[in-house]
């Protein structure tokens, strides 16, 4: 399958996932928040386990079986970085620009800010809630899929790639869940605890080092560097 309509397909799975949470609130009583959680771990889980049943758990490596080159390119100062290092930061900065000025600019975007910001306000204005809880799962799904792929062929495929997934949620509560422009310095914030616990520790720490950042945030400032108190409160 072509890699747009992997990330097509994963943009709706995004939206097949906000129905789940819906029947979670509504047969058990369940909170809107905590149904979302819970439903997100549980589909993670699952597809990962379809991932395996289908596939198998082998590490593959999709450059050289779709005949592509990742050849290394230096940069002023020394530094070397492979080809698909510079794409990812051209495309997250590109994606970046894109949401910022989506959720600036358009209709949807303002809405969606609306009903984050002020969600009684946001339902008495007539917005439909749904269509943009929605519409933010297909995003969120869509960004991960080409996280996903860029990852995978600039370093490997394999199943454990779920764990991106969490350390960029530690970089959304350090930075601010309600802050878009928090994401690039938590993401530097988180990095450079990473690096600096491989560098000076042990490279084992990788893995852990993103929540013990977030660990060490949350006594601080537990609604992120860029987030509001109003916000925490509210979810």
């Amino acid at each position: 399958m072509a890699r747009p309509a992997l990330m097509l397909l994963a943009a709706l799975l995004g939206v097949t996932a906000t129905v789940t949470p819906a029947l979670a609130q509504y047969r058990i009583g369940m909170s809107a928040a905590i149904a979302a959680v819970l439903v997100t771990i549980t589909l993670g889980i699952l597809l990962r386990a379809a991932i395996v049943l289908v596939y198998t758990d082998r590490i593959r490596h999709p450059l050289p079986l779709l005949g592509l080159a990742n050849p290394p390119r230096r940069l002023p100062g020394g530094a070397v970085v492979s080809t698909f290092d510079l794409l990812t930061v051209a495309v997250a900065a590109t994606l970046f620009v894109g949401l910022f000025a989506f959720l600036r600019l358009s209709p949807l975007g303002i809405q969606m800010r609306a009903a984050g910001e002020k969600p009684l306000l946001a339902a008495q204005r007539g917005i439909n809630f749904q269509l943009l809880f929605a519409l933010s799962w297909a995003l969120a799904g869509f960004a991960g899929a080409l996280a996903g792929i860029l990852y995978a062929n600039n370093v490997r495929l394999d199943p454990s790639l779920g764990v991106l997934g969490l350390k960029a949620f530690a970089v959304a509560l350090v930075g601010g869940l309600d802050s878009l422009g928090g994401v690039i310095p938590g993401a530097l914030i988180v990095a450079a605890v990473e690096v600096l616990s491989v560098r000076y520790g042990d490279p084992l720490l990788a893995d852990v080092s993103p929540f013990l950042c977030l660990l060490a945030m949350l006594p601080v400032r537990p609604w992120g560097l860029f987030g509001t108190r109003e916000e925490l409160e509210r979810v």
